[in-house]
Formats: C-alpha cells, sequence, structure tokens
C-alpha cells in the first residue's frame, strides 16, 4: 500500500478491493460519479461488510534497495550541461532488490503500526490516530522519535482501512468523474475526489469489475523535485468473504528535467508482496502506543 517512509506508500496502498465482474457492459449504460463509487463498494463486499471491519493484520514483504535507475549526470562547477567534462553520480544503492519481511496492524480510525526486518533489526512505525513515532535502527538512530510536522500532515490524510470510496459522502468527500482512461490496456473510469481537508487526489476504477486498478499516490521527492506517484492494486484474492489486493506496485513517475536541471531518469518500480491478512484481529491497543525499546547494558 509501501513508499517507504516506511509507509506513505503504504497507507495509500492498503486501500482494499473486492473483485467481481460487473454486470452490465460498461458501454450499455452512462454512470455517473456516484454509481461507479456504488458498484465500487458493491463490489468490494458491500457497505456493511465494510462498515463491520474494525481491524486488519497484514504481513508479507516489501521489495527494497534496487536500483536500475540510471546513472545521473552532473555538470561540474563552471560548466554548462552541454560540456564535455560530466561527473558521475553513482547511486550507493544495491543493483538487485531485497524482499524485506514486514508486518502491519490497522484499526479505526486511522491507527497503523508497520514494523520492517533487515539484518536482525526492527524499524517501526506507529501513528495512534493524533500522534507517531518512529524507530529507525537501519539508520543508526537506535531511539524513538516523534514524527515530524509533515509526516503527522501526511499520515492524518491517508485513507481509513476501507479506502476512500466507503462511505465518501459521510467522511466529507465529493467525488466527480474526470473521464475514461486505459489503464494497462484495461478500460477504466478515473475518479477525482476531494476530501473534506481539501485535498485532491485521483482513483482509477476497472470499468468491468469496478475495482481499484490504480489510485495517486503521495508525491516523492527526488532529485530536489516532486515526482508523481501511481499505486497499482492486483492479484485479489478472497479473505473472510472480502477481497483484497495481494500484490501493490508504486510507480514513481519521471519528469521532464529535476531541481537541478538535469533530464530525469525512470525510477523502479516497488513491489509489496501481502502474504497473509487477517480480517478483525484482537488486537492489544499498546500496539499504537509510543514503542517502549529495551536497552541492554551493552548495547552502544
Amino acid at each position: 500500500m509501501f513508499r517507504i517512509s516506511l509507509v506513505s506508500c503504504i497507507s495509500l496502498a492498503f486501500a482494499i478491493s473486492l473483485a467481481t465482474a460487473g454486470e452490465t457492459p460498461e458501454s450499455a449504460v452512462k454512470l455517473s460519479a456516484a454509481d461507479i463509487a456504488d458498484k465500487n463498494v458493491a463490489a468490494r463486499g458491500g457497505l456493511q461488510a465494510w462498515r463491520a471491519v474494525r481491524t486488519m493484520s497484514l504481513e508479507g514483504k516489501v521489495g527494497a534497495g534496487g536500483n536500475q535507475r540510471a546513472t545521473l549526470q552532473l555538470p561540474m562547477p563552471g560548466q554548462k550541461s552541454g560540456g564535455q567534462s560530466l561527473q558521475h553520480l553513482a547511486n550507493p544503492r544495491p543493483v538487485e532488490e531485497v524482499q524485506l519481511p514486514f508486518a502491519m496492524e490497522l484499526e479505526r480510525p486511522r491507527k497503523m503500526r508497520f514494523e520492517l526486518q533487515f539484518k536482525g533489526q526492527t524499524a517501526i512505525q506507529v501513528f495512534d490516530g493524533a500522534n507517531g513515532w518512529k524507530l529507525r535502527p537501519f539508520l543508526n538512530r537506535r531511539e524513538v522519535e516523534p514524527y515530524t510536522a509533515e509526516e503527522l500532515k501526511i499520515a492524518s490524510m491517508q485513507a481509513d482501512l476501507d479506502g476512500p470510496l466507503v462511505d465518501y459522502a459521510a467522511k466529507g468527500t465529493q467525488i466527480e468523474l474526470a473521464g475514461k482512461e486505459k489503464v494497462e490496456n484495461r478500460d477504466t473510469y478515473k475518479l477525482k475526489l476531494t476530501m473534506k481537508n481539501g485535498q485532491a487526489i485521483h482513483v482509477w476504477i476497472d470499468a468491468q469489475t469496478f475495482l481499484e486498478a490504480k489510485i495517486e499516490g503521495q508525491p516523492k521527492r527526488l532529485d530536489g523535485t516532486d515526482h508523481p506517484v501511481e499505486v497499482y492494486y492486483r492479484d485479489y484474492r478472497p479473505v473472510s468473504g472480502l477481497q483484497i489486493p495481494f500484490v501493490l506496485e508504486t510507480k514513481v513517475l519521471p519528469v521532464a528535467k529535476t531541481a537541478l536541471g538535469i533530464k530525469d531518469t525512470p525510477v523502479p518500480t516497488e513491489k509489496i508482496i501481502v502474504d497473509k491478512v487477517v480480517v478483525n484481529p484482537k488486537l492489544d491497543e499498546k500496539l499504537f502506543s509510543k514503542p517502549a525499546i529495551e536497552v541492554t547494558p551493552n548495547a552502544k
């Protein structure tokens, strides 16, 4: 759902969906934005079924570390980009992607705990609906730190565990049909959602299944420039009467030129593979509190 700040991509990524074929060919009926939203909710299991979901836990793997991105070329000091001498900016990330185990717990309203394992260390990110904390041992940050103001803003704007279209009117969201587009050779409806706080995102609904095909993610800043982000939902499977996408792919789109004035290069897709989902597990409320870190006498 996971574009790794640990979870900004994730939060968007886990707008959960249910696969059911549309009953009427898309070309036979002209549908409004409200019609499409209603069909989406029905296809995902129905409004009452989603209202009954209070908690959810997920386990799987997050692709991280891969870098097939071309090496950036920067002009040497005092030289224009068209000059002969260029400085190569090597990226330290390894070329091969590694799959890192993760576990995520969700609870209404917008509570989240995310853990990521790497070389025997556990990174943690927690949001209790109002406050957030993070532990980043990968960066040698071994103390629990509060969310920054920007991180709190992003977390507070994420969709609840049922996604942005379930109960959209009650959430104060306005929707409109922004047109029809092809997404990977499939016809989709493009919906524009404007949240109560003024944030606007786009969601692409498959014209046959009425499931989310992709959703617009939080922009990612690279090389001093904000890049558009898209999250694709794939491989829907049944879980407790609902169906959930077990593969999510985050694509960071290139821009014409970065803030450095150089041509942008493609960014590799980041993939999340979900192995296990439990609907309405009993969760300890301590999971959504500030993490307590045990420090051994020999810890450094």
